[in-house]
């Protein structure tokens, strides 16, 4: 249980770091992707797109 909490955690902060290069593939607008800004600056937390990308690498995985 621990281990995949530490992997959703792990693969949210590096969507949540690489989220503005992703937004020109589309990711970070699906239902659930909050953003929102505090003091000028903006904060992504992409919950639905983590659940996407856990799902497509657990897909590839099962393949593997």
């Amino acid at each position: 249980m621990i281990k995949w909490l530490l992997t959703i955690l792990l693969s949210l902060a590096v969507l949540a770091a690489a989220t503005p290069w992703l937004q020109r593939l589309g990711v970070g607008r699906l239902p659930g992707d909050l953003k929102f800004s505090v003091r000028g600056r903006a904060y992504y937390v992409p919950l639905a797109s983590t659940v996407l990308f856990c799902l497509v690498a657990w897909g590839i995985g099962r393949l593997i």
